[in-house]
């Protein structure tokens, strides 16, 4: 007979409210479990094997560049949208500045 486990209280949580919440409980769970395995010494090669993986130098390193990846791509996209708001202002600067010198930007558009 199976003993109930001392560290996990079998309580319900509210459902979650996007799939992304969800993801995140499942992984907490899967983690929970494979920890718990490991004290029980029930733990698989494989399960020990990924461990093992994820908590290697390489594994880490990997990690650092996706999230240094991420935030470049964050960067370059503010700088692109920076870049299309100052092309609006100029646009609307040179429109001022043509009503201010008496050009009507319509009577130049139908010449």
């Amino acid at each position: 007979m199976k003993k109930p486990s001392k560290s996990t209280p079998n309580r319900q949580s509210p459902p979650a409210r996007t799939a992304d919440e969800q993801e995140k409980r499942m992984i907490a769970l899967a983690n929970n479990l494979a920890e718990q395995k490991l004290r029980d010494g029930t733990a698989s090669s494989q399960l020990i094997t990924e461990l093992i993986k994820r908590g290697s130098p390489k594994e880490k390193i990997e990690r650092e560049i996706l999230e240094s990846q991420r935030k470049l791509i964050a960067a370059k996209t503010e700088a692109i949208q920076s870049q299309k708001r100052v092309e609006d202002l100029y646009i609307k600067a040179i429109d001022a500045i043509r009503t201010y010198a008496g050009y009507d930007s319509e009577e130049e558009n139908n010449d």
